[in-house]
């Protein structure tokens, strides 16, 4: 099994788009990127909009090869229903539309079925199924909330298993700190984890200090109760410059127990390159001290000042 990250937080841009090639088929999970609308108050930087073309000429390659797609949900960092045409003649193993679906992705998931038309081969509804191409089986977990509640809707949980290798990508769990959550990778005991991290970069705003404890708990479980030998964190907890910093714990018990605990960038053997976390230094802006933020500004020439212009672009964003 060859798994290949094509687009994720750590490399530059909101997405948990994942290649994964096995000797029957290949499969393209979650076919999107986004960009942050606003981030410390700043739009996306121009290097921002440059890196997301880059990665949708990545996923859009690799849809040519795949023979199966699969989307966990219905968020724009996750699918493109702007592009149907990527989906002609392939096999899409997608969330269930109506069931366990808040309102906002209810209404996605019609428009982007409306988009698709009969343009793929077939069309399944993936909660808590399997599916077998030649002997590699497609498995997905039962709806789970999309966070650490169900305000932002369900995603599902997908297996993919070749012989007695596994592999499992979470969708958006932003932890995991759900028992509902963990379950599905205790019972899998995947070798490889592709997993959507804490959101400590909304601490004490939309993300607890308990859901954080919880997340890293869980983590060390699934570490100590699984067979994962390469634990891969990314998505939300790339958006925090700090993100490291909160794993001291669980650095601990990979050591001990052997596991490489990396980020999508990491797995590739590629330098984190977490652009939206870097908005203000982008766009050369720091925070004072006290809160107050300030542009840096290069010494005047006599006579000169100088003044740096917005980007004009916007990008696709996420939500």
């Amino acid at each position: 099994m060859k798994i290949v990250p094509l687009a994720s937080d750590s490399m530059g841009t909101r997405s948990m788009a994942t290649f994964v090639e096995t000797k029957d088929c290949n499969v393209l999970i979650d076919p999107g990127v986004a960009l942050g609308p606003y981030r410390y108050g700043l739009e996306p930087h121009p290097l921002e909009l440059e890196r997301m073309a880059i990665h949708w000429k990545n996923i859009k390659c690799h849809a040519e090869k795949a023979d199966v797609f699969v989307v966990t949900h219905y968020h724009y960092d996750h699918h493109d229903p702007d592009e149907p045409l990527v989906f002609k003649n392939k096999t899409l193993l997608t969330k269930h539309p109506k069931e366990n679906i808040n309102k906002s992705q209810k209404k996605r998931a019609a428009f982007f079925l409306e988009q698709l038309g009969g343009l793929p081969k077939k069309i399944e509804f993936s909660d808590g199924k399997e599916f077998s191409f030649g002997e590699t089986l497609i498995r997905f977990s039962k709806a789970v909330p999309h966070g650490t509640n169900t305000r932002l809707g369900y995603v599902t949980e997908v297996c993919v298993q070749e012989g007695k290798e596994k592999f499992i990508h979470t969708s958006d769990v932003q932890g995991p700190s759900l028992e509902e959550q963990v379950q599905f990778l205790l019972d899998e005991k995947p070798k490889v984890i592709f997993c959507d991290g804490p959101m400590t970069y909304m601490l004490g705003y939309r993300y607890s200090k308990k859901s954080l404890e919880m997340s890293v708990e869980n983590i060390i479980r699934i570490m100590e109760e699984t067979k994962v030998k390469k634990f891969a964190l990314d998505h939300h907890f790339l958006r925090d410059l700090e993100w490291n910093e909160w794993m001291d714990k669980a650095y601990e018990v990979a050591k001990k127990k052997k596991v490489k605990l990396m980020t999508f960038a990491d797995f590739l053997g590629e330098k984190n390159d977490m652009l939206e976390a870097r908005r203000k230094e982008l766009y050369g802006v720091k925070i004072k001290k006290k809160g107050k933020i300030k542009k840096k500004r290069k010494k005047k020439k006599k006579g000169k000042s100088r003044r740096k212009g917005k980007s004009k672009g916007k990008g696709k964003t996420e939500k």
